[in-house]
């Protein structure tokens, strides 16, 4: 699924406004999670705090008459691709919200798909290409210590 750059545009702008509640001078908020709820059906990104309270949404018309069994893996990829862009480009520098918190990939009964993006100064999400070569080097360093 190839969306426009019309489409592109209006997640990033809902997104944004999604977020701007949480900028504000005030004290830090506690959210956990900012949840994302793409529909195929309607064409919806709905957007959620943990507490289920709605933030923003957005109708992308690609979405509406995209027909694969694949849309939420598409949805993942354009998301998660989308607000790494948008924290490099520091739109998330100015958020009042305690971390680590993250963008969250929902279904229609709010279970967790995928974690798009993880915001926290400390943390790094481990993936396969992080993880490739680890047993061997674990094997390594075992067979080593258990020789001496």
């Amino acid at each position: 699924m190839k969306l426009s750059q019309a489409s592109l545009s209006l997640l990033e702008k809902a997104i944004k406004q999604a977020v701007a509640k949480y900028t504000c001078g005030c004290e830090q908020t506690i959210v956990t999670d900012i949840h994302l709820q793409a529909n195929q059906n309607s064409g919806e990104l709905s957007i959620f705090d943990d507490e289920d309270e709605y933030l923003a949404c957005v109708s992308i018309e690609e979405w509406m008459t995209y027909d694969g069994d694949d849309f939420y893996e598409n949805v993942e990829r354009i998301l998660s691709t989308l607000l790494h862009n948008m924290k490099n480009g520091g739109d998330f520098d100015k958020l009042a919200i305690l971390k680590p918190y993250s963008f969250v990939l929902v279904d229609d009964e709010k279970e967790t798909i995928a974690e798009l993006l993880l915001m926290d100064d400390d943390t790094l999400l481990v993936n396969e290409e992080l993880l490739k070569g680890l047993d061997e080097e674990l094997d390594s360093f075992l067979k080593e210590l258990l020789e001496k």
